[in-house]
């Protein structure tokens, strides 16, 4: 045996001459596969690299990527080398922020780091589930009412809508979170002091159109103050093919 099993080191022979050179390109290979960290996925055209960059090649791959559909491509000492995945090598996709592993069967999406829009499910056709946290700061509250813009998606499922007054609401005694036409629908006579906060939950809400969140005032109408506000939610999307 020449080599390792898994990551394809190079293994070092008995009385072996310039055993360094040898030893050197196993720790470069390791370097590079180790926590293995990819610049991207999607590309097929060989880009511009920097020393100690890596790609997975995607399928259709041209120029000095033909014929390397699948391989992980890294950039040292001004060429190309191509290392095959194995079962279980995890990978972080940098141009995504997610994880992935491969498997007897290719890549397959393992989790994507935290954010305000993230996949939990996808199919084979490209259909997806995600959970997102849509958020807005309301500032300078002035009247009877404010809206947000359209912070609810179309076609989203909404499990609540939580907030926090971020600078003292002047002008109301307090003020209710909800729609034009449910304006307490996610929490009323809520507080205008700095730090004050509710979590609206409410059972979850199919909305059929983009929607922005009202703030109504109670007791008199804002003259100043802000309050951020989230949506928490569930969005479809439908398959790409």
């Amino acid at each position: 045996m020449s080599d390792t099993l898994r990551f394809g080191l190079p293994l070092l022979a008995a009385a072996q001459a310039q055993k360094h050179v040898t030893h050197n390109e196993a720790l470069l290979t390791l370097d590079a596969l180790a926590h293995l960290h990819l610049k991207s996925r999607s590309l097929t055209v060989p880009p511009t690299p920097s020393d100690g960059e890596a790609w997975l090649v995607a399928s259709g791959a041209t120029g000095d990527w033909s014929g390397m559909d699948g391989k992980i491509a890294l950039w040292r000492d001004g060429i190309w080398h191509f290392h095959a995945a194995f079962a279980g090598l995890v990978a972080f996709v940098a141009d995504e922020e997610s994880l992935i592993v491969a498997t007897g069967s290719g890549w397959r999406d393992v989790a994507p780091l935290m954010g305000p829009n993230r996949l939990a499910a996808r199919s084979d056709h490209g259909a997806e589930t995600r959970l997102a946290v849509l958020e807005e700061e309301l500032t300078a509250l002035s009247g009877a009412y404010v809206e947000t813009s359209a912070l609810i998606p179309n076609r989203a499922i909404v499990f609540g809508v939580s907030c926090r007054t971020t600078t003292e609401v002047t002008g109301a005694s307090s003020y209710d979170c909800g729609l034009a036409g449910d304006p307490s629908k996610f929490g009323g006579s809520l507080g205008i002091s700095p730090g004050s906060t509710n979590a609206g939950v409410i059972g979850p809400t199919a909305f059929y159109a983009d929607m922005p969140l009202r703030l109504t005032a109670n007791g008199g109408s804002f003259t100043g103050g802000a309050v951020r506000l989230a949506v928490h939610c569930l969005i479809s999307v439908v398959p790409e093919a």
